[in-house]
C-alpha cells in the first residue's frame, strides 16, 4: 500500500514536469511567432548592383548561386484583396515553409519566363488564399521589379496532379497550399492559385515603381 507522503511526492514532482513541459511549449511558440513575425516584415532589399530597365545590354544579372541559394530572399507576396503579404524564400521544404512562403525549386523565377510555384503552410502565411477569387490582383515584388498578375481560376486537386506547376506558354504563377484550411492533420488535398501576368514596372525605390509597362505576352 502506497503511503500519503509518497503519493504526494509523485502528485509534486508531476507538477514540476508539466510545469516544465509548459514552459518549453510557451518558450517554443514565442520563438516561433517571433521568426514568422521576422520573415514576414523581410524588408525588400535594394536593387543588385548593376541592374537596369530591360532592354539595357550592361546590366549584369546577379550571379545565379546566390540567386537559387536555399532560403535566399526571392520576392514579396501581396494579394491586397485578402490582406495577404508574405516573404518568399528559396525552397519548399518543411525549414523553409515554417519561416514564410517558398518558391518551389525548377519552376520559373519572378522575371523568367513560365510558371512560377509557390508553396505555403494554410495554417499560417497562406490561411488567406481561402478568400482569393478569380480577378483579385497578385503582386510580386523583387529588389528592382515589381509584377502585377491576376487570378484567373482557384481549384482543388489531388497531390499527384503536379500538372499544375508545368511551364506555361505566358508568364504566371502558381500558389500551392494543402486543403482543406480546417484539416486536422496532414491535409488530403492541394488548394491551387493560378494567376496572370498583366503588367511588369520597375522598382525606383523603396515603396516606389516606375510606369506601367507593355503587358507582357
Amino acid at each position: 500500500m502506497t503511503s500519503a507522503p509518497a503519493v504526494r511526492l509523485v502528485i509534486r514532482w508531476l507538477e514540476s514536469a508539466l510545469f516544465s513541459v509548459g514552459g518549453v511549449l510557451a518558450l517554443w511558440c514565442m520563438f516561433s511567432a517571433g521568426r514568422a513575425y521576422y520573415y514576414a516584415h523581410l524588408p525588400i532589399p535594394a536593387a543588385p548592383s548593376g541592374a537596369a530597365l530591360p532592354g539595357d545590354s550592361a546590366a549584369t544579372p546577379p550571379p545565379p548561386a546566390l540567386v537559387h541559394k536555399p532560403r535566399a530572399w526571392i520576392a514579396r507576396l501581396e494579394a491586397p484583396t485578402v490582406s495577404l503579404s508574405a516573404t518568399v524564400l528559396e525552397g519548399s521544404d518543411d525549414g523553409t515553409l515554417a519561416r514564410a512562403a517558398g518558391h518551389i525549386e525548377d519552376t520559373a523565377f519572378p522575371g523568367e519566363p513560365g510558371n512560377i510555384g509557390i508553396a505555403g503552410h494554410r495554417d499560417t502565411v497562406f490561411r488567406p488564399l481561402r478568400d482569393l477569387r478569380p480577378g483579385d490582383p497578385i503582386t510580386l515584388s523583387t529588389s528592382d521589379r515589381v509584377f502585377r498578375y491576376r487570378v484567373s481560376e482557384t481549384k482543388i486537386v489531388d497531390p499527384q496532379d503536379v500538372y499544375v506547376l508545368n511551364p506555361t506558354d505566358r508568364p504566371a504563377v502558381t500558389l500551392v497550399t494543402y486543403y482543406p484550411f480546417e484539416f486536422i492533420g496532414h491535409a488530403p488535398r492541394r488548394f491551387i492559385v493560378r494567376a496572370d501576368l498583366v503588367s511588369e514596372n520597375a522598382r525606383l525605390g523603396p515603396g516606389e515603381a516606375g510606369g506601367p509597362a507593355a503587358p507582357r505576352r
